[in-house]
């Protein structure tokens, strides 16, 4: 079982003025927070990829390549690249590169993104959203498959006997679809045979079926489920008690959702907020975020969680004291509990499906 965290580098101002906005100091805090990971027994860090004014990481690979010269042996990944709008073989170049520079720790995982400012940004038809997608993905493996690589495609310039370099230090390098609920989704990674992680904020019973179609996808297309990887991700917070973190957590959290506009510019409220918290939020004390992480386990059979661990824009001593915990008191728990064996996830049998 693999254990991490993700960030998107927000900046968001909160009315108590104590979370910063200065991007040089929100990077090397970045930095700083892959080298606590790193040497706190985390197994992966993970960046996503945003082109917003109140995010920071528009380029995730950079960012990564600062965290790989302060840290050794935890993952460096994406979360998400968002394929859709980048050029397949530029992603594939650069990842490579960070693969050579962290000695093999790369990771890809691609996404459609949950927001679409990077359509108009680079020149894309936003109604070309799924097909942009799953084209540049099959190009992607393509390119990491094949050194030299012809290719025809609607929505990029042909390539014809072109050496992609360099070549990634892994063989080969890893490659993850991030899915948000959407059933063509998980049906797509599956027949690709890759692995798959599921972001959501709540509780996991809602992937049950998703998780079901990508094994039966991958099934069907000639790849053994039993050899696919499963991950989570969603917000996180791990307090002392249960009360405190609630408590704690809960301005700078309706805040964001507020920013975000999730709220049409109201507040979130309070009892919205414990109603989320008690089907599935991991926020709370180290157990109750243990129990929400191993109820993922059980469910839906992962190997891998991951955190956002300051979602919010939270105070850094804030994200300090949650990662803290998390590192000394719910993954040591969570490794010793999956240790014995991967959990078979529990499937309704009753779902219908079809790979599109």
């Amino acid at each position: 079982m693999e254990l991490g965290i993700y960030t998107f580098g927000e900046i968001n101002q909160h009315p108590d003025g104590k979370a910063t906005t200065d991007v040089t100091t929100r990077l090397d805090r970045l930095v700083e927070l892959a080298r606590k990971a790193d040497q706190g027994g985390l197994d992966v860090i993970a960046l996503g990829e945003h082109h917003r004014p109140d995010f920071t990481i528009s380029a995730p690979e950079v960012v990564l390549a600062a965290m790989a010269s302060v840290t050794e042996r935890i993952r460096l990944t994406s979360g998400v690249t968002v394929l859709s709008s980048q050029d397949p073989v530029r992603v594939y170049q650069q990842y490579a590169t960070l693969d050579h520079l962290s000695h093999g720790r790369a990771e890809i995982v691609a996404g459609r993104g949950a927001f679409t400012e990077s359509f108009p940004l680079f020149g894309y038809d936003l109604a070309q959203y799924d097909e942009l997608f799953d084209e540049k993905l099959k190009m992607l493996l393509q390119i990491r498959e094949d050194e030299v690589v012809t290719w025809h495609g609607r929505h990029r310039a042909p390539l014809n006997q072109a050496p992609i370099i360099p070549r990634a230090k892994q063989e080969p390098l890893p490659v993850w679809v991030a899915i948000g609920g959407t059933p063509a989704s998980a049906m797509r990674a599956g027949a690709l045979g890759l692995p798959m992680i599921m972001g959501f904020f709540t509780g996991p019973e809602q992937f049950v079926p998703r998780v079901e179609l990508y094994h039966r996808a991958a099934e069907q297309a000639g790849h053994d489920p039993a050899r696919l990887r499963l991950g989570a991700s969603g917000h996180m917070f791990v307090g002392k008690t249960s009360q405190g973190a609630r408590d704690s957590f809960y301005p700078y959290y309706a805040e964001y959702f507020r920013q975000m506009g999730m709220t049409g510019g109201g507040a979130f409220p309070r009892q919205a907020y414990d109603q989320w918290i008690e089907h599935g939020l991991p926020v709370g004390s180290p157990q109750q975020v243990i129990d929400e992480i191993m109820k993922r386990v059980e469910l839906l059979g992962i190997d891998r969680f991951l955190g956002q661990i300051d979602v919010g824009n939270l105070p850094w001593h804030m994200v300090n004291e949650s990662l803290e915990l998390f590192m000394t008191e719910v993954l040591p728990v969570v490794k010793r509990e999956t240790a014995a064996a991967t959990p078979t996830p529990r499937y309704s049998n009753t779902v219908n499906w079809q790979v599109v």
